[in-house]
């Protein structure tokens, strides 16, 4: 499952998770690739019941959390290299998007907002849970009887084919160079999620999607 600690990074990830999920209610406004969000609204039928539902979520993950000792992943010296090294992998995907959206393409890129924040925090959890932990992780383990090496080149290719497909899919349309651009950028979230951390990729997803919303 890529080389880092997955029980680690869940309990980095989980904040994230947390602020998305409250900030969904509040903007009305929930990423594609989360297929709890919304059924778990209709479920419950209520805004007080769906804060409740997370209030608990949220103690049931302290639990867990003070269970397992694992506090030490929420330390500073933890915390802080991974965002800064998650933040240069944003800004160096974030000049490729300067570089090829707006100057080769010549698609303009807009202010962001409360709601691009949001949409920030569901891509980065949702996204690279379905398209990197779940997608690339289970071929891996599906395969896992072919090379390594090329096992998990076709992890990555497949899930950043499937992770572009899907923006379409989701009702954006169709453009070539659009659906190219998140090819590459699904292999480089990929191979960060493999080569580094699930908390790596997710951190690196929600900063470059809040860099490119709000520059």
């Amino acid at each position: 499952m890529g080389r880092g600690d997955l029980e680690a990074s869940l309990v980095l990830v989980f904040p994230l998770f947390l602020a998305y999920e409250l900030g969904a209610l509040a903007v009305n406004r929930v990423n594609g690739a989360d297929l709890v969000t919304r059924a778990l609204y209709v479920v419950v039928g209520s805004r007080a019941l769906y804060l409740l539902v997370h209030a608990a979520v949220a103690v049931a993950f302290l639990l867990w959390i003070r269970r397992g000792a694992r506090w030490s992943a929420l330390r500073l010296d933890v915390v802080a290299p991974l965002v800064l090294e998650a933040a240069i992998y944003a800004l160096t995907l974030g000049t490729l998007v300067t570089l090829v959206v707006d100057r080769l393409l010549g698609l303009a890129i807009g202010a962001g907002g409360a709601s691009d924040v949001v949409a920030a925090l569901g891509a980065g959890v949702h996204e690279e849970a379905v398209f990197r932990l779940a997608l690339i992780g289970g071929t891996v383990a599906l395969l896992r009887g072919l090379p390594r090496n090329a096992t998990v080149m076709l992890a990555i290719a497949g899930s950043a084919v499937l992770f572009a497909l899907a923006h379409h899919l989701a009702g954006e349309p169709w453009s070539l160079h659009a659906f190219a651009f998140r090819c590459v950028a699904g292999v480089a979230f990929g191979s960060i999620f493999w080569f580094r951390s699930f908390a790596h990729a997710v951190y690196a997803h929600v900063l470059y999607d809040l860099i490119v919303a709000f520059r």
